[in-house]
């Protein structure tokens, strides 16, 4: 029997996210831009509901292109706020659109996100050690200075623990627990690539 994170449990769309993506280094802006602003929208629920929103969010935020999504009017926004195919929080669906300022803010200066991302490990994926469940944190020093430098440039819902998040699911930390079959294989990858 396959091993697996304990997160994903046994729901297929779950399974795939962690079989196909979660931990899988992430170098387009676009991708960056739409991790960060789904793991915000998660602030409070299981992940599990935001994937199965996901292709909808993707349909009515532009597919996270950060343009478009900057141009969003609040009359859109508000309209949103009656659709049950998104999280219906007013703060964290007019946040998408100031995240994609603050996005474009920092393309303009680092000239990609993945330029600014990238340098908070180093350009090169942090190795979790194959820990188990219970050594997993939910915040670390790194996701506090991230969270922190985000909140000064303008991003909204970007606190530690949503950082922390991000940074698992974007391939910065290698956080696949020791029993699980992607740990050693994303680990070999990331090695290789070092």
């Amino acid at each position: 029997m396959t091993k697996r994170c304990f997160w994903c449990g046994d729901d297929p769309e779950y399974v795939a996210y962690h079989d196909t993506e979660w931990g899988i280094p992430v170098r387009d802006d676009r991708h960056l831009f739409e991790l960060l602003c789904l793991e915000g929208q998660q602030a409070g629920l299981s992940w599990i509901v935001v994937l199965r929103k996901r292709a909808y969010y993707r349909k009515v935020f532009k597919h996270f292109e950060i343009e478009p999504v900057s141009r969003i009017k609040d009359k859109t926004l508000e309209h949103l706020l009656e659709d049950k195919g998104v999280i219906r929080n007013r703060l964290k669906l007019f946040s998408i659109r100031s995240n994609a300022h603050a996005a474009l803010a920092i393309q303009k200066e680092f000239g990609s996100l993945e330029s600014y991302f990238w340098q908070f490990v180093d350009n090169h994926p942090i190795d979790g050690g194959g820990r188990s469940a219970s050594d997993i944190p939910a915040k670390t020093e790194l996701s506090d200075a991230l969270s922190k430098d985000l909140k000064k440039r303008g991003f909204k819902f970007i606190g530690s623990t949503i950082c922390y998040a991000f940074l698992q699911a974007g391939g910065f930390i290698n956080d696949h627990v020791g029993e699980c079959f992607r740990y050693s294989e994303q680990k070999e990858v990331n090695d290789k690539n070092c």
